[in-house]
């Protein structure tokens, strides 16, 4: 488009989207002596990451060290490389490898972020080689009071039945909140002290905050404009129902999400359904198309970082029913997934990514795709809770209930005989800790997200013997996309026609993604957004000034 004849905003470089890739992109540039802005689509600030578990999946960081955990960067690119299937471009890996923990130092030098390693959270493909199966890689949030960030702190993201748990997930996962002594939980709770995606969130909003830069809500970032020469030189946004004009003189940065709310893109690019995206309802792909429109070259745009997922009627966000990932609901005990036939179709324990490959599969007979819609199977012994709803007489209708396996088929619509066989032969299995149909309870990861009162590989593995027994839907999800604009190891956007589109760069999820098809592990998104974001930050910052 051509130049506006006012500019609302001048800056050195505008950073689109406000989640961890944008702010610390934010941050870089401004540390760099960059003049910034962060546009933000919603009312409020954090994006997905304050949704998220806020890990950081980083290898041979120095926190490992600390601990004694043995990483390298060899080790690193060779777990990678196994999980890959050629899709990797080697040169943005390496990158990712050898500046992520660069990144992680930097931010917690120089930020309130502050992480500790979740000792024992093992890599998602542990056995693959250079797995870690002790883990190491993946890091959890130390606690941010968000008293500190004073009226912000009513504007961080969050589901609209969030409690915040003043406990990291670590301590969760080790002693429980019944663990910590009470005088410290009222502490922690007097100053507001949150973990997870909110503890990162807010403690990268405080980064920014603390360098002055502006921070611009409910303004949806719609065009790039482009000078003569076809360099990016600001943004057309919508705010307060007006054209709103951003120059930048430098760069701007698109870290605005992924696509996944938009059903026609979703249509479009993605390889199989996709009914239950759990991301922040803002994401609908504006950075992509804004990309699209400036001839930029695209990546990785059948990938998502897929999940099970499961919606809870009445559960919405900003107008948007949106979906929760069912984690260990499928990894406990007395409990299977099947299809429609009644048969199981994947290890239930595995991670979340690989579990949401098998819903692709497709019949070419049948012409359909056959794992969809599939039902997670339980019965009336099960003890975990079903999105924060346990079985049994006072479990919501959403739950489906039958007092026999041939009732509960009936009731959702599955083949009698073929549940019947498949909970025989897994009952069978299970009592003596076997599955050798789909070898669940056998990686190390598999018993993580268990019942950890009994020992591996009991704590995923359990009979469904015990009437009644009880089933929900399940269905195609994703935590985010992960294609968008092709991008060089600087995180400058390629052009579809070769070269770069000077002045544009993308991170997080609205870049192809730089691990494509693989999730190493916890915090596979985060650790990624977050070192482009830094790549990105200080390289924008260096920008000659592209317009006066």
């Amino acid at each position: 488009m051509a130049l506006p004849e006012r500019w609302d905003l001048e800056v050195d470089v505008a950073v689109l989207g406000s989640g961890a890739s944008a702010t610390t992109a934010a941050i870089l540039a401004s540390d760099s002596g960059a003049e910034v802005a962060l546009l933000e689509r919603a009312e409020v600030v954090g994006g997905t990451t304050a949704l998220s578990g806020g890990v950081l999946w980083i290898p041979n960081n120095h926190h490992m060290l600390e601990a004694g955990i043995e990483d390298s960067r060899e080790d690193a690119l060779a777990y990678l490389s196994s999980l890959s299937l050629g899709m990797m471009d080697d040169e943005l890996v390496e990158t990712l490898v050898d500046t992520g923990p660069e990144m992680l130092r930097y931010m917690e030098e120089n930020t309130p972020v502050s992480v500790h390693v979740f000792e024992g959270y093992p890599d998602y493909h542990p056995e693959n080689p250079g797995g870690k199966p002790g883990g190491g890689r993946s890091l959890d949030n130390d606690l941010f009071p968000f008293e500190e960030l004073g009226p912000w702190s009513r504007l961080i993201n969050h589901q609209p039945d969030a409690t915040f748990l003043p406990a990291t997930m670590l301590e969760i996962d080790t002693i429980g909140l019944d663990g910590i002594p009470s005088e410290v939980l009222e502490a922690r709770r007097a100053k507001d002290m949150r973990s997870t995606g909110q503890a990162l969130a807010g403690s990268l909003i405080k980064g920014c905050l603390d360098r002055e830069i502006p921070v611009q809500t409910s303004t949806r970032a719609r065009q790039l404009i482009l000078d003569e020469t076809d360099t990016v030189v600001g943004v057309r946004a919508e705010r307060n129902g007006q054209a709103y004009f951003v120059k930048a003189r430098k760069a701007v940065v698109i870290a605005s999400g992924g696509f996944e709310w938009n059903r026609e893109l979703v249509k479009a690019f993605l390889r199989g359904p996709m009914t239950a995206p759990t991301s922040t309802p803002e994401n609908e792909g504006d950075g992509l198309l804004m990309a699209m429109g400036a001839g930029a070259a695209l990546g990785n745009m059948s990938e998502a970082w897929w999940i099970p997922g499961i919606h809870v009627p009445g559960d919405n966000m900003r107008g948007r029913d949106f979906a929760r990932l069912i984690l260990a609901e499928r990894t406990w005990p007395r409990s299977i997934i099947v299809n429609r036939k009644g048969k199981r179709f994947m290890n239930e324990a595995a991670n979340y990514n690989a579990v949401g490959h098998a819903f692709h599969t497709f019949d070419p007979n049948t012409f359909e795709f056959i794992n969809l819609p599939a039902w997670l199977v339980v019965d009336s012994q099960y003890e975990a809770p079903i999105a924060r709803y346990r079985v049994g007489p006072e479990a919501p209708s959403w739950i489906r209930r039958g007092g026999s396996l041939p009732d509960l088929a009936n009731e959702i619509g599955v083949d009698a005989v073929g549940l019947e066989e498949t909970v025989l032969r897994f009952n069978r299995d299970a009592i003596r800790g076997e599955d050798p149909e789909f070898q669940r309870g056998v990686s190390a990861y598999d018993s993580y997200n268990g019942d950890h009162r009994v020992e591996a590989p009991f704590t995923t593995l359990g009979p469904i013997d015990t009437p009644p027994y009880y089933a929900v839907q399940i269905e195609s999800g994703v935590l985010g996309t992960k294609g968008g604009p092709q991008t060089n190891e600087k995180a400058q956007v390629m052009r579809a026609t070769g070269g770069v589109i000077p002045g544009l760069y993308a991170v997080g999820n609205a870049m192809a993604g730089v691990t494509a098809m693989v999730y190493g592990g916890a915090g596979g998104t985060l650790g990624p957004g977050m070192t482009f974001g830094y790549i990105a930050g200080m390289n924008a910052a260096q920008e000659p000034n592209h317009i006066s």
